[in-house]
């Protein structure tokens, strides 16, 4: 998927090789347990993120009150759904409208959201993402497959040790009368960061 992903693949080959590698030596030290590093690994994958955010967007599309609260101070309104803690203490949330698209990147390092997004994924830390997202948005996201229309404003947010960011994606069409649970699961990662979109039913 062009130079971002062939990089991505590169690094995490390397990287995973090195903490393989210390994990290893720590198993055999006894300084850790492996199924220990398995649950938290699951706990961050799979409970704390990227569903809890799922779940914050799809409260949001189905309660109108809830999203007027959410684009007014998304930290709070986070809270009310009990996602808050450390690398998610102040959060702002972008709405993806008609005519406009927004996607997050951290120009620095790889600032993001935990307590609503779990682990970040490998290639928002990569550095062909962190530069080209900003020079280049229309192209890294046609990477990704999202294609926009020509006339639809792309707006980057870079993301600091202060300040992350949330996308609130467009809620697909034909969802009408479904449940904030089954809306939950149309809701990717990738929706909630702006390479994505949410999946439609």
């Amino acid at each position: 998927m062009g130079a971002v992903h062939e990089d991505h693949n590169h690094h995490r080959s390397r990287v995973a090789l090195r903490v393989k590698a210390v994990e290893s030596l720590l198993v055999e030290k006894g300084l850790v347990d492996p199924a220990a590093i398995d649950k938290l690994v699951d706990l961050y994958e799979n409970k704390i993120g990227p569903r809890n955010g799922a779940r914050v967007v799809a409260k949001a599309w189905a309660d109108p009150e809830y999203r007027k609260r959410l684009l007014k101070d998304g930290t709070a309104a986070i809270r009310e759904l009990g996602y808050s803690g450390v690398q998610g203490e102040e959060m702002v949330v972008l709405e993806n409208t008609p005519t406009v698209h927004n996607m997050v990147v951290c120009t620095l390092c790889s600032c993001y959201p935990w307590p609503t997004l779990g682990l970040p994924p490998n290639w928002y830390k990569a550095a062909p993402y962190r530069s080209r997202a900003v020079i280049d948005p229309r192209g890294v996201l046609a990477e990704f497959g999202v294609t926009l229309p020509d006339g639809k404003e792309i707006r980057v947010w870079d993301a600091n040790a202060e300040l992350r960011y949330l996308v609130l994606p467009e809620r697909p069409e034909g969802t009408e009368g479904m449940s904030e649970e089954a809306l939950a699961e149309l809701v990717t990662r990738d929706s909630m960061i702006g390479v994505g979109f949410a999946k439609t039913p």
